[in-house]
């Protein structure tokens, strides 16, 4: 199991119940196929640019370990969910 470490945007426009219910998703996914260490909600935060419009967003960061094939699944399941702006995951080193 590698350790990584998940910061994703979800869109201003999403009300407080659509964070929790992305935030919740994406928590149970990481839980299906690793185990998660640590999620840490920013909140609402302004983005150094312009993102689908958008000049603001939510910020979570999530620290979790995972087989190396899981941060594909992730990162496809980032793809296609509507609310959220923008993705990242990386590695971390031991």
């Amino acid at each position: 199991m590698n350790k990584y470490e998940s910061i994703y945007i979800i869109s201003p426009l999403a009300d407080e119940e659509q964070v929790k219910a992305t935030i919740e998703k994406f928590s149970s996914l990481i839980s299906e196929h690793g185990e998660i260490e640590k999620v840490e909600e920013w909140g609402r935060k302004k983005l150094a640019y312009e993102v689908k419009d958008q000049k603001e967003g939510y910020y979570v960061m999530v620290t979790f370990s995972a087989e190396s094939d899981f941060p594909e699944e992730l990162e496809r399941n980032f793809k296609i969910t509507e609310n959220i702006l923008k993705y990242l995951i990386i590695r971390k080193e031991d």
